[in-house]
């Protein structure tokens, strides 16, 4: 199984909010979580846009205005650097070890190795193998940061075939997935909530082969159909 890990399993859209509300504390103001992430998102579509989670040094002298928050450097890094203390979903960590006992787990990010290095061990250090923009030269959704995966899975004695990838991106990671003939699987992390918050939006919206609203229920029906293939 491959994996998308931030959003999948790092939930930074708490992140990024509780981040940018500290500093609105101190600051003495207040913000919207959601109007947050939909600058943020607006400026992740920019030309410029660097490395992530780098850009978010970037990002944040483009929205704090927006938001009402001092322009300052020191409080630009201090955003970028909260990517050391995201947390995992609540479900995360345990459906990770649990679908590791049955599967090879890959993890597919656009996060660079510094911020992977934390978020690995948010997660209890599940993967087989990683890939992040500093190996592959890319980012998703460009095809080459996958096929340096399917790279790795033959000379491992796999096949893209046997492969599902697991996201929440429709944008980042099941559209293209989808093209390149993967199976994919949805976990779709804003059940529940209006549009697409801090995920770029898709121009279209591609079906999934499967669709489940968070990882523990992924990892508790591959359980349920490895017991049903029981003798």
């Amino acid at each position: 199984m491959t994996f998308d890990v931030v959003g999948t399993l790092i939930d930074f859209e708490s992140g990024i909010k509780g981040c940018l509300s500290e500093i609105a504390t101190e600051a003495g103001t207040a913000i919207d979580g959601e109007q947050a992430l939909a600058l943020y998102r607006a400026a992740r579509y920019d030309e410029a846009t660097d490395l992530f989670p780098d850009d978010l040094v970037r990002v944040y002298g483009v929205i704090a205005p927006k938001l009402g928050l001092p322009q300052d450097r020191h409080l630009a890094e201090r955003f970028r650097d909260s990517a050391r203390t995201w947390k995992a979903f609540p479900d995360s960590g345990a459906a990770l070890a649990q679908l590791a006992r049955r599967y090879k787990l890959i993890a597919m990010t656009n996060a660079r190795r510094w911020a992977l290095d934390h978020f690995e061990k948010e997660l209890g250090a599940p993967f087989y193998a990683t890939f992040t923009p500093d190996e592959t030269g890319t980012e998703k959704p460009d095809p080459a940061f996958f096929e340096a995966v399917f790279a790795y899975v033959a000379v491992d004695g796999g096949s893209k075939a046997q492969i599902l990838h697991v996201a929440q991106s429709q944008y980042h990671d099941i559209g293209i997935s989808r093209k390149l003939g993967l199976t994919n699987c949805w976990i779709e992390r804003r059940h529940g909530q209006k549009g697409y918050g801090g995920t770029i939006e898709p121009a279209e919206f591609t079906k999934p082969d499967y669709h489940f609203i968070s990882l523990a229920d992924l990892a508790d029906a591959v359980e349920a159909e490895a017991n049903s293939a029981m003798p």
